[in-house]
């Protein structure tokens, strides 16, 4: 298991190289067109284009931010924080999400200012020019971060690079109200401001959503859980996978737990060898750490319980919103029965979808006990 690990922290290592480098593209990059801007305004005497480049310069800091959170989270696990520091790139995404947020406010605030107080434009060539290199240049500068951070799954570049791609917008706007100006006379600038401004802030909020949302955490996802499951149930003596819980402690990094149904033949040396195999493959293809393997024990001596568990089970699934019954045992002699109920959470009222199961299968079965968990798929 020690080689998988430092596999992982390699492969994690490759990824975070990939991120700082990016990050330091995007830096140099907003760092030439604010010195290019902050000439241009200087020699043409223009505040606007001045202005334009402090934009650039926190832009800057969005990259900054992101290695910031990049070099954290890959610190090593420590006592206070044995699960790693992972959950940092979500904090410094979330950074950048009020950056463009308080972006779009302060955009909006000027833009209604200047309907209200409307002043006559004055575009020159030379900031003409300007603007338009500054569209191109972060239109493939946001494409290209976005594109990075969706490889290697960093909501910081990502939200880095959609930034960039706002900028952009805002000043073809500006590029689109200037010809309409020139052409037309008609002055659309502070409204398509406006309108673009709430764009932004819009943006902002979901990026921000979106990240309160993993910090909070998530489902895992439903194909990951799948193939997991499919891993698990691969291994002989194991009839069925079930209660995967996966805890997310920072992007691609899980620990989790499930339950397996062996035959109740299984000794317990050969469950402690099969449980170490499990652990070890479901490591090795899904780089998920499984830090518990619970078992359900299947009767295997008696077929009287094979015709009980099938009349159950199909008196269970005569219920709506069920979407699992596993871990089953009949035990004649003490006359119990146990299982678990998945029930699903689009059910109006679980906690009664329960109670009419359980009402139905003791009808079935008076002179027996009942042990029945209403369980809950966290992967649904």
């Amino acid at each position: 298991m020690s080689q998988i690990l430092k596999q992982m922290h390699s492969t994690e290592g490759g990824r975070d190289k990939v991120i700082v480098r990016t990050s330091v593209i995007g830096i140099g990059a907003n760092l030439l067109l604010a010195g290019f801007k902050a000439a241009v305004g200087l020699l043409s005497n223009s505040i606007a284009v001045v202005l334009d480049a402090v934009n650039n310069l926190s832009d800057a800091a969005s990259s900054i931010i992101t290695i910031v959170g990049t070099k954290l989270a890959g610190k090593e696990p420590d006592k206070k924080h044995p699960f790693g520091y992972g959950r940092v790139e979500y904090l410094s995404a979330m950074i950048i999400s009020v950056i463009v947020l308080y972006a779009g406010i302060t955009s909006f605030t000027e833009s209604v200012k200047a309907i209200l107080h409307p002043e006559t434009p004055d575009y020159s060539a030379v900031t003409l020019i300007v603007i338009a290199v500054a569209v191109a240049a972060k239109l493939l500068l946001g494409r290209y971060v976005k594109g990075v951070g969706q490889q290697v799954n960093s909501d910081s570049l990502i939200n880095s690079g959609e930034d960039a791609r706002l900028d952009a917008v805002i000043s073809a706007a500006t590029l689109v109200a200037a010809a309409l100006y020139l052409i037309f006379g008609i002055k659309l600038e502070a409204w398509l401001g406006a309108v673009i401004s709430v764009i932004i802030i819009k943006s902002g909020v979901e990026m921000l959503r979106d990240t309160l949302s993993k910090i909070l955490g998530e489902r895992a996802d439903a194909d990951l859980a799948k193939e997991i499951k499919a891993t698990v149930c691969s291994f002989e003596g194991v009839s069925g996978a079930y209660d995967l819980v996966l805890h997310n402690y920072g992007p691609d990094a899980y620990n989790g737990s499930v339950h397996i149904e062996v035959p109740d033949t299984f000794s317990a040396d050969q469950l402690d060898e099969l449980i170490r195999e499990i652990t070890l493959e479901v490591l090795k293809k899904h780089q998920v750490i499984l830090t518990a393997i619970g078992v359900y024990s299947v009767n295997t001596k008696d077929p009287h319980v094979v015709k009980v568990r099938q009349k159950i089970h199909d008196c269970v699934f005569a219920h709506e919103h069920i979407l699992q019954m596993h871990g089953f045992y009949l035990n004649e002699e003490k006359k119990t029965i146990r299982f678990d109920l998945v029930i699903s959470f689009d059910a109006p009222d679980r906690r009664a979808v329960y109670q009419e199961v359980m009402d139905d299968v003791q009808k079935l079965y008076p002179g027996y006990t009942f042990a029945v968990a209403m369980d809950t798929d966290f992967t649904e």
